[in-house]
């Protein structure tokens, strides 16, 4: 299931909602104000790496294939 951000028209407020379907992303409250006037922000993939200071495996880790998931 997506999660997907909203902010809210009325007070400014920044959530995220689980949505299965797409039809429902119309269906947002905010759940501070209880406004039904949501608007679906604009999300990026969130990703993480290591500063340049910091030795970088490019071998497989145990934990996930590739050894790009962030965990040595």
């Amino acid at each position: 299931m997506p999660i997907y951000e909203f902010k809210c028209e009325k007070c400014g407020n920044v959530f995220e909602e689980l949505k299965e379907r797409t039809f429902e992303i119309k269906e947002v409250k905010c759940p501070r104000c209880g406004e039904q006037k949501a608007r679906k922000l604009f999300s990026s993939f969130a990703a993480s790496s290591k500063s340049k200071e910091e030795k970088v495996s490019t071998s497989a880790s145990s934990c996930c294939s590739g050894g790009f998931c962030g965990c040595n």
